[in-house]
């Protein structure tokens, strides 16, 4: 089989680097000739909103996926009559607006914040009263990596931040205190519905880019509503390949903040961590192979390189470290790469954990 990637980025890039095992090939659609996956494929030039580049890519190939969010619905349809295209479309348009993805998490009784559309500044002012101080306002699409929003903690704050994003359409949410991030992924076959489920990693974001994350997060009561909640999303969408959800933790609580229909930042420890990598049971699920297993081979840390790496001795002085180099030229927070480490005890874990976290500080 030959997949089509919409994107080839360093999630594109590590689908075609588990993928190639199982005799798989891959081509991508990109806008950069640079981009990652160049590294194992060929790159097909063009913008994700071009529907001809799409229908190129979807000649090209048996099956299309893709690796980034911001690709146009109506870029897509076109090409769905000639080509299987995972995951469907419907869960990659839901995801690309916060208003669509926070109703649909309240039709499905899945918990969530309490939010609002925002059209006006009449509409901002209106529903900072409703909602309460501190409260966050984001733009409805694009926004990734903690980008377009702003906390409102006053009054005093709401001119100011109509200013920076009323352009645009914007949702406001109430601002929790929470415990912690978690999140879980789960994939779904397309063949016959068959579900496997990671178990849950704990995530520290700084400035809205995830630091690193922690697994398996131990949480029985936590992993059991999040398996319920994932596999209502997956039901409803009629699934096909890795879906994650990103939640907030306050006691024994979760609450819905974001869905993914793709492979995720937070699952990179299951390359290493786990019996099957969620790359890998990606390429199974679209394909219609029976899925992997998902158990985790030990305690794992995974730690995002933003803007900089570290020396790669620094690293693999660690024990039970692993380092991914994408390729990419550095860049203020840009994820040039990350690190993972899988040991047998969680004591052993963190402690090889601050060590990476060490590496990554390191200019």
């Amino acid at each position: 089989m030959k997949i089509g990637i919409i994107g080839a980025g360093q999630l594109g890039r590590m689908l075609a680097l588990a993928g190639y095992p199982l005799g798989q090939r891959f081509v991508f659609l990109d806008h950069s000739g640079d981009a990652p996956g160049g590294q194992v494929g060929d790159i097909i030039i063009g913008e994700f909103s071009d529907p001809k580049k799409i229908a190129e890519l979807a000649s090209q190939v048996d099956i299309l996926t893709f690796d980034v969010e911001n690709v146009p619905e109506d870029a897509v349809r076109p090409v769905l009559d000639t080509v299987s295209f995972f995951p469907p479309v419907n869960a990659l348009a839901t995801a690309q607006d916060r208003l669509t993805e926070k109703s649909l998490f309240h039709e499905l009784d899945i918990p969530t914040l309490d939010f609002a559309t925002v059209d006006s500044l009449d509409d901002l002012q209106r529903e900072t009263g409703n909602i309460g101080f501190p409260c966050v306002l984001k733009t409805r699409r694009l926004g990734y990596d903690g980008k377009g929003q702003r906390i409102l903690k006053s009054e005093n704050d709401i001119e100011p931040a109509w200013v920076a994003l009323g352009s645009t359409p914007l949702i406001l949410e109430t601002f929790i205190s929470f415990d912690c991030e978690t999140s879980i992924i789960g994939v779904r076959s397309a063949k016959d519905g068959e579900t496997a489920f990671y178990p849950l990693c704990r995530n520290v974001h700084e400035d809205g880019i995830l630091s690193y994350s922690i697994a398996p997060f131990e949480r029985p009561k936590l992993q059991k509503n999040a398996v319920a909640h994932l596999t209502r999303l997956m039901e409803y969408f009629d699934y096909a390949g890795v879906l994650t959800i990103e939640f907030f933790v306050q006691g024994e609580e979760l609450i819905a903040n974001e869905f993914a229909p793709r492979v995720h930042n937070s699952g990179h420890w299951t390359i290493e961590g786990a019996v099957t990598s969620q790359f890998e049971n990606h390429i199974r699920a679209i394909l219609g192979l029976p899925l992997g297993d998902t158990s985790p081979t030990g305690h794992s840390a995974m730690v995002n390189y933003l803007g900089h790496l570290p020396e790669l001795e620094s690293v693999l002085g660690i024990v039970g470290a692993h380092f991914h180099d994408y390729g990419k030229e550095p860049r203020p927070k840009r994820k040039l790469g990350h690190c993972t480490v899988t040991l047998d005890d969680e004591k052993s874990r963190n402690r090889a954990l601050n060590l990476l976290l060490a590496t990554s500080q390191r200019n």
